[in-house]
């Protein structure tokens, strides 16, 4: 758990705490928005939020539950004012697959199996799309972000039962998508 801040930092230490965690806030909004320009936005908005708010920081959690909970409001906030037409405009912002398949391990493999993997990162990300606001938050912060399921659960304000069960949804779901064969 992460300890009691009893003041806001002055603006040198906000930014070592800023340049800390940063990278974990934008690769989550990165891979959940999938738009590098609101990514990139929604981060600093976080990062602002949170030290205009440091008071409220009680430290019942480390700080980067404090913050991902900042930004699954302020993506939260995103999807509502788009009123969910962002998954529409995905493709057009979307990582290319070729290029998502550049994420993928490659050492030895041959270029029909890239094909096959860049085609497998293609299926899963248009699976991921139907999914639940929640279901789709849940699924990127446990594959994503590699998250245990209780920080999920303190980062959403959600019981950690709650997080299984959409969890569990989401991977039906997807694996239902991809035909069962993952």
């Amino acid at each position: 758990m992460g300890k009691p801040v009893a003041a806001i930092p002055n603006a040198a230490e906000f930014a070592e705490i800023a340049a800390q965690y940063r990278p974990q806030i934008f690769r989550f909004l990165l891979s959940s928005l999938r738009d590098p320009d609101a990514a990139e936005t929604l981060t600093q908005d976080c990062l602002l939020k949170a030290h205009r708010n440091w008071s409220s920081f009680r430290g019942e959690s480390n700080v980067l539950t404090w913050l991902l909970r900042i930004a699954i409001n302020l993506q939260k906030d995103e999807w509502r004012s788009r009123r969910l037409q962002f998954w529409k405009t995905t493709s057009r912002n979307a990582v290319d697959a070729a290029e998502a398949g550049a994420w993928l391990p490659s050492g030895e493999s041959s270029p029909e199996q890239q094909a096959v993997a860049r085609d497998q990162v293609r299926l899963v990300w248009q699976a991921v799309k139907g999914l639940s606001e929640r279901q789709r938050t849940v699924f990127m912060l446990r594959h994503v972000e590699e998250m245990e399921l209780q920080e999920i659960a303190t980062a959403m304000g959600l019981s950690e039962g709650t997080v299984k069960a959409h969890l569990s949804r989401a991977m039906l779901r997807v694996r239902a998508e991809l035909g069962g064969k993952r």
